[in-house]
């Protein structure tokens, strides 16, 4: 039995003490979950009972595989600014492209940003980057402080040594060397920019908490929307108050869907009145085609040796759905024949995850259903990925007042500030429903080891 089979076989088993049969410590975690701005919409945002664990080796390995593959992206970035052709493979719209043209005032690929992975019996695969700023650090954080002091993690702690990652000064201490690079002397006033849903008045819960932090630390700062903000004498502000730098929460897509190029931020942008964290820059790699790229050999043929080496044995075979012919394992395909034929282990991902287009796992897909799943990525941008085996685990959890256990799967997200990973969260879903799932949430992530 491995160290983290052993640690949740004894947690589940202490779960199963008369100390804790009655779920009163359980019910008080949930309390404090709501009193801590835990429970965005009335729903905890962490649905389980116990923190995620992973290895010392198991972090260290991802950390040194996670900053190869982000300057990797970074090399893609470059090359493709510099070659129009290598650039239309990412499928931008065209005003995407222009704000990624403009220079944001540092050198940055992104100041903060995520890779998604999948830890399985050694093996690690990550499927997607996230530039679009990553969240959950504030609710990460929060989340480890109350795990770490809960009964039965200090029970656990007797035994092992549980190491808590990451936290929000990390974001903030990259945040502000970007700002001092891009030549800003001012002390700087923070706005964290979100979108909200129709009739949603107050800031997500996330962000409130993620301005809190910002404020113990001296930064003066506001959650505001883009509908709120306003460029006037070189200055953007919300209101009366100015802002200096903003932690932006709104993909480019998402902007560009509600507003035109004359919006403020970009206005305030293009002028460099602000410093903007991330960078419009930042959606090049944000793009599921930067994978693609990634796994293709003429591409990557001169990059330094431990980057290839750090893609070949952490990226799945990736390709930009067209009607083409292309490389694979050596071999020249017919891509949407293969894509049709070899639907069991393929999945299709719409290119950018900010819109409305769905994803199509093959092997839940029937053969009809792939066809149709074919037919609509040939006329969206979608990229079709080899299927990466899932983290499955299982949790305890509250279901109908009493302490059950479901299978989860674990998504581990390792966050990236100005490309050094500091920390990394857990995202966990329902393994036993397909698509969406209301069983879904973040649960805090500590490194164990022996004592």
């Amino acid at each position: 039995m491995t160290l983290l089979d052993e640690a949740a076989v004894r947690y589940h088993r202490l779960l199963e003490h008369e100390t804790y049969k009655d779920l009163d410590w359980a019910l008080s975690l949930q309390d404090q979950m709501r009193s801590l701005h835990l429970a965005p919409g009335g729903r905890l945002v962490c649905p389980v009972l116990r923190p995620h664990l992973i290895t010392r080796r198991q972090y260290e390995t991802s950390v040194k595989a996670a900053e190869a593959l982000y300057s990797a992206i970074d090399r893609v970035k470059q090359a493709a600014f510099a070659n129009p052709a290598m650039l239309a493979r990412m499928e931008l719209l065209p005003a995407e492209k222009m704000l990624a043209t403009i220079d944001p005032g540092y050198p940055y690929l992104a100041v903060s940003s995520l890779l998604d992975a999948q830890i399985n019996k050694g093996s690690m695969q990550f499927v997607e980057c996230a530039t679009d700023s990553p969240a959950g650090v504030a609710y990460g954080e929060s989340l480890s402080n109350l795990f770490y002091d809960c009964a039965p993690v200090r029970q656990l702690r007797k035994k092992y040594k549980l190491s808590k990652l990451g936290g929000t000064r990390y974001l903030l201490k990259a945040m502000l060397d970007a700002y001092k690079v891009s030549g800003k002397k001012k002390f700087p006033r923070i706005a964290i920019l979100e979108s909200r849903q129709p009739f949603q008045n107050t800031p997500g819960e996330d962000h409130v908490l993620l301005a809190e932090s910002f404020r113990r630390a001296g930064y003066p700062t506001e959650v505001v929307t883009p509908e709120q903000l306003d460029f006037r004498g070189g200055s953007l502000s919300r209101g009366d108050f100015p802002i200096d730098l903003i932690y932006r929460r709104v993909s480019a897509q998402e902007l560009l869907v509600r507003f035109d190029l004359s919006h403020p931020l970009v206005r305030a942008y293009r002028e460099r009145a602000i410093c903007m964290v991330n960078s419009f820059q930042a959606e090049v790699a944000h793009k599921k085609a930067v994978f693609a790229l990634l796994t293709d050999p003429a591409i990557v043929a001169g990059f330094p040796a431990n980057e290839r080496k750090a893609i070949h044995e952490f990226i799945p075979w990736t390709r930009l759905v067209s009607a083409t012919r292309t490389s694979r394992n050596g071999d020249t395909i017919d891509l949407p024949e293969f894509i049709l034929k070899n639907r069991d282990k393929l999945v299709l991902k719409p290119n950018d995850s900010s819109t409305d287009l769905h994803e199509y796992r093959g092997w839940e897909t029937d053969a009809t259903g792939w066809e149709r799943a074919l037919r609509a990525a040939m006329r969206h941008p979608y990229v079709v990925q080899d299927r990466v085996e899932e983290t499955r685990s299982l949790f305890p959890m509250i279901q109908a007042g009493r302490l059950a256990m479901r299978e989860m799967q674990v998504d581990l997200h390792q966050h990236l500030y100005l490309g050094k990973v500091h920390g990394c969260s857990s995202w966990l879903t329902d393994a036993s429903t397909p698509g969406f799932s209301t069983v879904a949430g973040l649960a805090p992530t500590f490194i164990i080891e022996s004592k």
